[in-house]
């Protein structure tokens, strides 16, 4: 960059930059050396152009001093005038001090001879002002009566307080405190103490049970019809130990004692000695409860409107101050800004341990009038409902019993079964408890609901006691602050609520959750139908917590004998002193603390009442808590732990719950001993229906078992904490129940042959193996077909299993079970048994492993449960459903057994029939008769599938003890072949007739018997031929049989086995 860059050059005369750059820079040099120059001329060989070139150079030079001064010339011209008018008026300034100098010195010589005269009318004037103030004032004083009389006609509490203190301290000034005139106005003003006193208290009582202006619940019905948001919960962070509400005031510090004075601690009156008059004579107090980023409603005729940061209408006639400024700033909800200026109202008053004492005193009452005002509402609510509720709707709605939520998929049949028996009422009349105290029943839900609802209310009035309680204590904290040495300070905190609860007569959160908690238990206890014994010990247990002192053991062992109660409260007695008489006569004493309090009236809802009551209690409370502790300050933390849940929690484990195990025991005791528990329904339908709502002959003892589990496990999901308790209730009851399955199991096969090959080890695999095995139900959770066998290797396996069976004979019938009666039983038995493994399994599933969290909370520690008991049910599952794969494998046993009895006679009797069959052996009549006698019996206890796996196995050990019967004949004609052909067609015809069973099957199976037959009516060498052909048809032994047995007119030569063993040797 040049030196002359950025000259004001004009755009036409651009070249005058190029020109300028031309020059060398040391000609701007500042100390310029013309001698380098001059000698560069003098020796240059051009000596007349170096010299012209220099000109040329100042004359672009001057061309662009030119351009600059005409650049600036105007600005150099304003410059030169404003100096020159700078320097005038600055000359005319210097004349025109000089003259004052002049005139004052003048006017002080004329002031100085009449001082004293201008001294003695300049006091006389202070002192005339000083009069008309003190008029002004008296003038002032004698209107605030009516003033603040008008403002409490027009609910401005705290402008009419703010007159009030104003005007006391006024009346305290030097000089008006021998007015006489005054007088009347003090006593007028003392008596205004006293009503503004039980106005705002009065408001403040309203406001803080929701049934004020400016409550929550007024405020947000008007919201909700102005769709407006709002937020009424106050939320308090529990990470020190007070709220984030009164850290926020105790860390701006604006939360201070009145300039009135201080309080002094156990005064009701407030009374206090005045340290000195605050000029500002007012309370601030800062409220950041809830920033939810909702702006601020204010009421304006009528209705809500959201304006932000406007001053509230309670305030609007109101010195400004810095409370208004704080509240004014605040974005906390319009009734916790109500509340706080009701308490600044008592703070300015002295008036706060009168209130406090006054709260306290009636807190129980009122509660308790909530309460049991809520309930009769409710109880109109009902009725109103049921009014229009028809008579057939009413009727229907009875006869409903239905386990809800995750048990929906159970529910009670309404119809009766075809054989005319209710199912519901066998059912119903199994539980120990009627359908309206069920888990899902109508008392459960009408409990449920109403407690709902009174605990909502309750902890909308506990967040407003929350407010005021925290306001107060920290008033008290920065009392005690201000009047106990630094070195002392550290002594006050051992017990929180013993300073400021005398400050505050007697009144703190810790006391109004305590009363709150009391009332809810009394209710419960209505509702619960129980009454402890021990109340007053328990009530010295409490007593002595808060004062941090031990408990008595005597009272506290005495409490344990009778119903204990984690706690029972008493109000505190509280003496007011005679200020505060004549507010009780006034109405706020209608009942006192200790006074006996009736009932809640909660039977007029409830349906029924009991100690089955406590599932339908347990949710609302754990709710309850937690919405309790979320407001708690830390250091009352553990009042939410000792309240009302701690006292549910004991009743349940120590109360409800061992009377449901007894209740429960008691009648499954009477299901699983009834005489007809285990008897299979006399007129069952004609075909197996799987719904149970549709005529599923279930064993009466079994179904009512799975009803009461399923009972239990509805108690359960109420409880999620006592879940694993009330599974092993459950756990207990199976296997009692599996206990009496297995008796009766064993009644019917025991000493039979069929039980005891089933547990052989051979006999188990090979049934096991067997592809009928695909049938039955998988036990252990395991697939039946261990393997994908071929039609060969599963041939193989009935084969042998045949054989093994075969080798049993002779057979005895004492070996059999002949009583169809015992078939029957264990047929439905082991479909009962079943229908209980799936249902335990599937209540298993539904009951544990599903979440479970409780509704309306953030927390799930109160569900105690695991996997452990679902695998305890599954396990349990597993044990009914192996028992009932048994009871399959004894049917299966049994008939095979029972064709081997009568396919034994073949070996008995020579087959040289004389004639053509017309019908078939006696044995195979009566064994078919057998089969289709047992299978319509058993129709409707088992399914197709359990019936085919039962009735299956018979041909195969029909088809091969026919073969194998061939061996013990030592002869037999033509018609005696047609005679065992038309035995096998009979057998056919039979288990055709049986749907379950696979007719094609069957008709391979007894083909293969019949063919076997129908060679010994060919010549020798056309079986050589067959045996050619067919040589792995029938097996070599049963070729050699075929040859062996002697047939009337077919000759057989003598190497005739050399032969055939020849061929089937290849």
């Amino acid at each position: 960059m040049g030196i002359f860059d950025g000259l004001p050059v004009s755009p036409d005369k651009e070249y005058l930059r190029e020109e300028i750059s031309r020059i060398d820079e040391s000609w701007a040099a500042a100390r310029f050396d013309s001698l380098p120059h001059v000698v560069h001329i003098l020796t240059s060989k051009d000596r007349e152009g170096e010299v012209e070139f220099l000109k040329q150079q100042s004359d672009v030079v001057e061309e662009v001093v030119d351009e600059v001064v005409h650049h600036y010339h105007s600005g150099f011209n304003k410059a030169i005038q404003n100096y020159s008018q700078i320097l005038r008026l600055f000359t005319e300034s210097t004349e025109s001090i000089g003259v004052l100098k002049v005139d004052l010195g003048e006017a002080k010589r004329r002031l100085s001879s009449r001082n004293k005269q201008l001294h003695q009318l300049w006091y006389r004037s202070v002192t005339l002002r000083h009069i008309i103030s003190l008029l002004d004032q008296i003038e002032g004083i004698s209107k605030v009566p009516a003033r603040i009389e008008k403002l409490i006609s027009e609910k401005q509490y705290y402008a009419a307080v703010q007159f009030h203190v104003q005007s006391m301290l006024m009346l305290e000034r030097e000089g008006l405190q021998t007015v006489g005139a005054l007088q009347d106005v003090r006593s007028e003003l003392t008596k205004f103490r006293g009503v503004l006193f039980y106005k705002v208290l009065e408001d403040l009582h309203a406001h803080l049970y929701n049934k004020g202006e400016y409550s929550s619940a007024a405020l947000s019905l008007h919201e909700r019809e102005d769709e407006v948001p709002t937020t009424t919960a106050v939320v308090f962070s529990n990470s020190q130990s007070l709220s984030r509400r009164t850290r926020q005031l105790k860390g701006d510090n604006q939360f201070g004692i009145h300039g009135d004075g201080s309080f002094r601690a156990g005064s009701v009156d407030g009374g206090s000695s005045i340290d000195g008059p605050d000029e500002e004579g007012n309370l601030e107090l800062h409220d950041e409860a809830t920033s939810d980023g909702h702006s601020t409603s204010a009421r304006a005729n009528g209705d809500v409107k959201v304006v932000p940061h406007q001053m509230p209408t309670w305030l609007q006639h109101s010195t400004p101050d810095e409370f208004l400024e704080t509240i004014k700033k605040s974005d906390a909800p319009l009734h916790v800004k109500y509340l706080q200026t009701m308490v600044e109202c008592l703070c300015m008053l002295r008036k706060v341990a009168a209130a406090g004492a006054m709260i306290c005193q009636r807190l129980r009452p009122t509660l308790h009038d909530i309460i049991t005002s809520k309930i009769k509402n409710h109880a109109e609510l009902v009725n109103s409902s049921r009014s229009g509720i028809g008579q057939a709707a009413r009727a229907a709605a009875a006869g409903q019993h239905s386990m809800k939520g995750q048990l929906e998929s159970y529910q009670l049949p309404k119809q009766k079964r075809q054989n005319g028996i209710s199912l519901a009422g066998t059912l119903l009349a199994a539980s120990p408890v009627s359908p309206v105290m069920a888990p899902a029943g109508k008392a459960q839900a009408a409990a449920k609901d109403l407690l709902n609802s009174i605990l909502d209310a309750v902890v909308r009035i506990f967040e407003n006691h929350v407010v005021v309680g925290e306001l107060l204590e920290l008033k008290s904290s920065q009392q005690a602050d201000m009047n106990t040495p630094k070195s002392m300070q550290t002594d006050i905190n051992i017990n929180p609520d013993s300073e400021s609860s005398q400050v505050t007569g007697g009144y703190s959160i810790g006391f109004s959750l305590t009363v709150l908690q009391s009332e809810c238990q009394q209710l419960i206890c209505e509702i619960l139908r129980a009454t402890p014994e021990a109340a007053s010990a328990d009530a010295a247990v409490q007593t002595a917590r808060f004062a941090s002192k031990a408990p008595s053991k005597d009272k506290r062992d005495s409490s344990e004998e009778g119903l204990t109660f984690a706690f029972r409260f008493t109000d505190a007695t509280i003496s007011v002193p005679n200020q505060g008489v004549d507010l009780i006569r006034q109405g706020w004493s209608r009942r006192g603390p200790n006074v006996l309090q009736e009932g809640y009236g909660s039977a007029a809802v409830l349906p029924e009442q009991g100690i089955y009551l406590a599932a339908s209690v347990y949710r609302p409370i754990i709710q309850f808590t937690d919405k309790v502790a979320s407001m708690l300050p830390k250091k009352y933390s553990q009042l939410s732990n000792d309240g009302l849940l701690a006292f549910v929690e004991n009743f349940v484990k120590d109360h409800f719950l061992p009377t449901m195990f007894v209740d429960y025991r008691k009648g499954v005791q009477q299901a699983i001993s009834s005489p007809a528990a285990f008897r299979p329904r006399a007129h069952a339908a004609a075909s197996y229906t799987p719904s149970i709502e549709k005529g599923r002959p279930v064993l009466q003892g079994l179904l009512a078992i799975d009803f009461l589990a399923k009972e239990v496990l509805g108690w359960a999901q109420a409880m999620p904490k006592f879940a694993g308790d009330l599974a092993k209730y459950v756990q207990t009851f199976l296997e009692r129940t599996y206990e009496r399955c297995r008796t009766s199991y064993m009644e019917a096969v025991l000493e039979k042959q069929s039980y005891m090959l089933i547990g052989r080890h051979d006999i188990e695999q090979l049934m096991r193996l067997d592809p009928a095995s695909a049938y039955l139900p998988n036990a252990f959770g395991q697939s039946n077909m261990e393997t994908h066998a071929s039609d060969g290797e599963n041939y193989e396996v009935e084969l042998e299993l045949s054989e093994l069976l075969l080798n049993l004979r002779p057979i005895k019938q004492d070996n059999l079970i002949r009583d169809d009666n015992k078939l029957i039983l264990l047929a439905s038995l082991s479909d009962s048994l079943e229908y209980v493994a799936e249902s335990i399994e599937r209540l298993g599933e539904t009951t544990f492993n599903a979440p479970n969290q409780i509704k309306g909370t953030g927390k799930n520690h109160h569900r105690r449960t695991s996997s452990a008991p679902a695998r305890d049910l599954a396990s349990f599952a597993d044990e009914y459903r192996k028992l009932a794969i048994d009871c399959l494998k004894v049917l299966r046993i049994e008939m095979q057994l029972e064709t081997i009895f009568h396919m034994q006679e073949m070996t008995n009797r020579e087959y040289m029939e004389d004639q053509d069959a017309e019908e078939p052996d006696d044995f195979i009549i009566s064994l078919t008769a057998q089969i289709t006698r047992r299978d319509e019996e058993m129709a409707p206890f088992v399914s197709a599938l359990k019936r085919n796996y039962i009735f299956g196995g018979i041909c195969s050990v029909a088809a091969n003890a026919s073969i194998r019967a061939l061996a013990d004949m030592k002869c037999i004609n033509l018609f005696g072949v047609q005679q065992i052909c038309r035995n096998s067609i009979a057998l056919e015809q039979a288990l055709a007739a049986i749907p379950a069973i696979n007719s094609e099957g069957v008709q391979q199976r007894l083909d293969h018997v019949r063919t076997y037959y129908e060679l010994l009516n060919m010549p020798f060498e056309a079986i050589l031929a067959f045996i050619t052909e067919h040589e792995h048809l029938f097996t070599a032994a049963e070729y050699a049989n075929l040859i062996k047995v002697q047939v009337p007119g077919r000759e057989i030569p003598a190497d005739a086995k050399d032969r055939v063993s020849e061929i089937l040797s290849r």
